[in-house]
């Protein structure tokens, strides 16, 4: 009998005995390629031998040192590394254990920021419905992931939602996306009004949405619009790279692609490509100097902030990702894995939208392609795909809830960087035979 704590009790889980590049090894000998990367970590792949020598190398030398006493020589290479490539003013590097750390972090700093700079009235955080931004108390209560937010909702601070700039369920026939963009932005802007925007601290948001919605990416012009409106109003701009950044979206930082940049981002998963538990989040050197010039404290922390080896990891992945050309990389084998998706799946009946940017790829699916309709959800076909496709030895993402967290059903792909073409051709033919699979047995 196990004494490990499962994500869900009735789960019975093989073994994983090894990882060999793009493929998880359970311990009778099957081989699964991870198509997911789990859920959107492991963009190196498996047993990637720079970066496992260099968190042996960190070992030899020091694990852990607390910040309070501190700082490291990994975790200073990393924030210049990160700064170096980030975009517009961010200018400071705060590193943590994972993404709902980072967004957590995130979150405290805009409130910090205020108070220093003398405007304490400034505490209301803004995001989307069908976001995901982590499952501590703040993150959950920034997210609009309503299944997981409604059970902890009594005791998650006060936030509001706008719409999700979602094309494909959301943009009129009567609009063109650029119009569509505009419309959804502008939703930001009546909110701070209607909040009073001496009140609003911030926005919050992913620039490709991941697990709750299925890799849905703005419109053009959408983000620069965000950017105009939360500047008017003197509200800060987040934005959770935690799924989408780290080049899985065909640049290191995701915003790149939006042509904006964030005050405050938060990056994890593939940061640490799996290798270590990392996140960080960034700020611009205004909010930092904020803290500095004034208290001094950023008052906020964790055990294992900078931890060496973690950074030791990260460092390695982001020298990876950049000295291997594997943005590029992503950019290409992306186009190849969507245009091979739309080939098999484009005029399936129950697939409605093939979607996403780089190697971060959605399919929607639906009862009818020409309604939208979606399936019903007691079918739970997320559920069923998901069992499928790991049968057939592909691990993908699976979701429900895509359109309202009780509607919709959604594939998500996040596959390794480091895969090759030939496993365009694996991932969509078991892709396949899990959806005829869970189709028909839903059916």
């Amino acid at each position: 009998m196990s004494h490990v704590f499962p994500r869900h009790t009735k789960a019975r889980l093989p073994l994983v005995a090894r990882g060999e590049g793009c493929y998880l090894i359970d311990a009778d000998g099957k081989r699964y390629f991870d198509g997911s990367g789990g859920a959107a970590v492991s963009c190196l792949g498996h047993g990637d031998p720079e970066v496992t020598a260099a968190i042996k190398d960190q070992l030899d030398k020091v694990a852990f040192a607390h910040t309070g006493f501190f700082t490291s020589e990994p975790a200073e290479a990393l924030a210049d590394l990160l700064i170096a490539h980030a975009p517009g003013a961010l200018d400071r590097v705060y590193f943590v254990s994972g993404g709902s750390e980072a967004v957590e972090a995130a979150i405290k700093l805009a409130r910090q920021h205020f108070l220093e700079i003398g405007q304490p009235e400034r505490r209301r955080v803004i995001a989307r419905r069908q976001s995901y931004h982590g499952n501590t108390l703040g993150a959950l209560a920034a997210g609009g992931n309503e299944w997981r937010r409604a059970p902890f909702a009594p005791l998650m601070i006060e936030t509001t939602h706008i719409s999700p700039c979602y094309e494909y369920r959301l943009r009129r026939e009567d609009e063109s996306a650029e119009e569509y963009g505009r419309r959804a932005a502008d939703e930001l802007e009546a909110e701070i009004e209607r909040l009073g925007p001496e009140s609003v601290m911030a926005f919050i948001a992913e620039p490709v949405v991941g697990a709750t919605a299925g890799a849905v990416p703005a419109v053009e012009g959408y983000f620069k619009r965000i950017r105009e409106i939360c500047d008017r109003h003197g509200v800060l701009l987040i934005l959770d790279e935690v799924m989408c950044g780290m080049g899985r979206t065909g640049a290191l930082f995701a915003c790149e692609k939006d042509g904006v940049a964030p005050d405050i981002l938060c990056i994890a998963k593939g940061l640490g490509a799996g290798y270590q538990p990392i996140g960080a989040m960034l700020c611009t050197r205004a909010i930092y100097d904020s803290i500095a010039d004034g208290s001094g404290f950023f008052q906020h922390g964790h055990t294992y902030v900078g931890h060496p080896t973690a950074c030791a990891a990260g460092l390695a992945v982001v020298s990876a990702i950049l000295n291997r050309g594997l943005v590029a990389r992503v950019n290409a084998l992306g186009a190849a894995l969507k245009d091979a998706l739309h080939e098999r799946f484009g005029q399936h009946p129950n697939v409605g939208d093939i979607r996403g940017r780089g190697l971060f790829l959605g399919l929607e699916l639906v009862a009818d392609r020409a309604s939208k309709e979606p399936l019903d959800p007691a079918r739970a076909v997320h559920k069923a795909i998901k069992a499928a496709a790991f049968e057939a030895g592909l691990i993908c993402y699976p979701m429900g809830g895509t359109i309202d967290g009780r509607r919709g059903d959604h594939i998500l792909l996040a596959p390794p960087f480091v895969m090759e073409e030939r496993h365009v051709d694996e991932i969509v033919d078991k892709l396949g035979r899990a959806l005829d699979a869970a189709l028909g047995a839903a059916g």
